[in-house]
């Protein structure tokens, strides 16, 4: 017999499914609830709510465990190439050499953006952040491919839609970048990996050569790779939701990257950097500070340590430690910011306060050095974390478009005014 809950309400009993997980996660089934009791359940922020069941993400935030569809993290950004996830993701298994060829030849023929789209980037103000023009840009495709707002199309026209979004993400993200610099833009080099494509859109210059070093091309490929999908964090929930309305595919992800704008996001990592130049700032002395963070009645807060999920060293961190290494040894970087990094990662390491309470630098302290290693704006580090992310909100998109789940409509507790009647205007 399957496991079940019993709730007891208003004297009543009641049977509710237990569902359980291939990792061995377990879930009460309420969806039934409401229905056969008036009661529904309350979770502020959804900490314990499952919205779905998925097949992409597996974490388990108290043993270090990242998967994605089966495969450790660890496997996958040692030898795998972004694109060979990014597959992973979409289409449940990793490709064979058939597969990737053609996966990789159709994200090449798509890197083009419209010309028309440079017009865009002109009308923005001055200073604008990038990833409020990215997450223009994205929804904007939308209306250069009409054909992409009916639900009810072919799955091939899906598919072109997906591919067309993962091809023209870095080319938007280098424009925004080169815009922001006040550069002339790059045109895709489609004869390039898909990392040195974007490393070649952001960087080079009609005065030089740009040559892409495989170190940090290395680098960069980890970072998305770690970034690629995180189970149901804000941005893939705020994918799935949106999309649930039917709303395109282009419009969902423009949502997503709204999402990951916010700092409690896909913030952290440039809140790291701006916290180790205030460190500077105040003369580099690195006690003072962590002294304030052990402080508990000091607002001061480590960013870059500890992880809300991960109760234990971030899986991801202990990957991209060793790239974030790798590219200040070969890029030779003098920078007392990042000394300061350095510093605070080798206090963090050591100090029983940090160990005990499991606040290890995370994947958003390495991917903050290595972007400012890299001379990347800290105002581009989100857009950064969307381009990696991409994969992972389009598998999430096409995971509940595949299961026809419902348009999202959470339920609440009102708390307002109970029902009283208009008074005219002059009586009040």
């Amino acid at each position: 017999m399957s496991e079940i809950a019993r709730i007891i309400l208003d004297g009543i009993e009641y049977e509710l499914p237990v569902f359980e997980g291939t990792e061995g996660e377990k879930a009460i089934d309420i969806s039934s609830l409401r229905a056969k009791s008036g009661y529904i359940t309350l979770d502020s922020g959804y900490k314990n709510t499952g919205s779905t069941k998925s097949s992409i993400t597996f974490l388990d935030g108290e043993k270090g465990i990242l998967h994605y569809r089966g495969y450790p993290i660890e496997q996958l950004a040692e030898k795998a190439s972004f694109l060979e996830v990014s597959y992973l993701l979409i289409y449940g298994e990793l490709p064979n050499v058939e597969q990737l060829e053609w996966f990789t030849k159709s994200i090449t023929m798509h890197t083009l953006v419209h010309e028309d789209m440079r017009r865009f980037f002109e009308a923005f103000p001055t200073g604008a952040h990038p990833m409020g023009i990215l997450s223009s840009m994205i929804s904007s495709l939308s209306t250069f491919y009409p054909e992409s707002q009916n639900p009810n199309r072919p799955y091939k026209d899906i598919e072109k839609t997906i591919h067309r979004l993962i091809a023209k993400m870095p080319t938007l993200a280098a424009q925004a970048f080169k815009n922001s610099q006040g550069h002339p833009i790059n045109y895709p080099n489609n004869k390039l990996s898909y990392t040195s494509n974007f490393l070649h859109m952001m960087y080079a210059l009609p005065s030089n050569d740009y040559e892409v070093d495989p170190v940090v091309e290395d680098a960069l490929n980890k970072l998305l790779i770690l970034h690629a999908d995180h189970e149901q964090n804000c941005s893939a929930s705020t994918v799935r939701i949106v999309g649930s309305s039917q709303a395109n595919l282009y419009s969902s992800v423009s949502a997503g990257i709204a999402a990951l704008w916010g700092p409690l996001h896909g913030g952290a990592n440039q809140e790291v950097i701006e916290m180790l130049e205030t460190i500077k700032a105040d003369g580099g002395g690195l006690q003072k500070w962590v002294d304030k963070a052990k402080d508990k009645t000091d607002s001061f807060r480590l960013m870059g340590f500890g992880h809300r999920v991960y109760k234990n060293f971030d899986p991801r961190a202990k990957i991209i430690k060793k790239a974030a290494d790798d590219v200040l040894v070969k890029l030779g970087v003098d920078d007392p910011v990042l000394d300061i990094a350095k510093q605070l990662e080798e206090v963090a390491l050591k100090d029983p306060y940090f160990i005990e309470r499991g606040l290890y630098p995370n994947v958003d302290f390495y991917s903050g050095i290595i972007y400012r290693a890299l001379g990347i704006p800290t105002d581009m580090f989100t857009v950064m974390f969307a381009i990696g992310r991409l994969p992972g909100w389009i598998a999430q998109w096409k995971e509940m478009i595949e299961a026809g789940d419902p348009i999202g409509r959470p339920r609440q507790i009102y708390t307002g005014a109970t029902a009283r009647d208009y008074v005219e205007l002059k009586n009040r």
